[in-house]
């Protein structure tokens, strides 16, 4: 039979190690934030349901169709892009293989519905955790963020882990790969569409496949992507480049291309 001391020091280490673990859960996000528009979550809430996980399927590349707009490819430069303020793209670029480095890029040409193919990895050598682990991001119209981070076994607040709507939605599942392995995001992505005296007629919608997997089904943007809140649209949303994130961690893209969608009878 344990003695009475040892007892109460194994209760106290019990305490100690509950105590971090809600810790952690605690510091997964945010409850200072704004509410989001359907009242029912702060924006970055740590105690929103994690997305159940979903081991994807071998993954294959997927060649550009021959109507689409290479973008980042074998035998493809940098001239599609440039940085956010027009000066030549600073990235690394070598063997089709294009890596993160300071500052955002986007593409010089400027889109409005559309089919968006990228592949990312994150680094096989694992550093930090939550939203300092492999983060980037994909942004639509230059406003509207699909996260790019690596969520696999690295919990964070769900709105922000890997193929999120980025504060407003989490994945329907977290299909992410592990570290240093070739992921693949699919997006048809439909910009918003304005009246009279720049009224919304009708929100940017975005379906998502992660890896062939479905993490967002036609669901629409509450507005432009923002940290700790959400930006109203403006009459500029309508329109814009491709872009890719510097959030100070190193990731890869490779074999990204674009096919501008246009009417069935245009």
């Amino acid at each position: 039979m344990r003695s009475t001391r040892a007892l109460v020091l194994i209760g106290a280490l019990v305490v100690v190690v509950a105590g971090r673990l809600i810790g952690q859960q605690a510091n997964l996000g945010y409850d200072d934030t704004p509410m989001q528009p359907n009242g029912r979550w702060h924006i970055h809430d740590g105690k929103r349901p994690q997305p159940t996980i979903v081991t994807p399927g071998a993954m294959s590349p997927a060649p550009a169709p021959q109507d689409a707009i290479v973008l980042v490819g074998s035998g493809a430069d940098r001239s599609a892009w440039q940085m956010m303020d027009g000066a030549p793209v600073t990235w690394a670029m070598s063997n089709g293989v294009l890596e993160t480095g300071k500052g955002i890029i986007r593409t010089r040409a400027e889109f409005t519905d559309y089919q968006l193919h990228v592949e990312f990895a994150t680094p096989k050598d694992v550093k930090g955790d939550s939203q300092g682990r492999g983060n980037s991001g994909v942004f639509l119209n230059g406003k509207f963020e699909i996260q790019v981070l690596d969520s696999y076994q690295n919990p964070t607040y769900p709105d922000g882990q890997a193929s999120a709507m980025y504060g407003q939605y989490p994945p329907l599942v977290n299909a992410s790969r592990p570290p240093g392995e070739w992921q693949a995001y699919d997006i048809v992505f439909t910009s918003p569409r304005f009246g009279a005296g720049a009224r919304l007629d009708k929100p940017a919608v975005v379906t998502v496949l992660h890896n062939g997997i479905v993490v967002h089904d036609a669901r629409p943007f509450w507005g432009p992507t923002a940290h700790r809140k959400i930006e109203p649209y403006a009459l500029d949303n309508a329109r814009g480049p491709i872009g890719l994130q510097d959030h100070g961690n190193p990731v890869r893209y490779r074999n990204i291309w674009i096919r501008p969608l246009r009417g069935y009878d245009e």
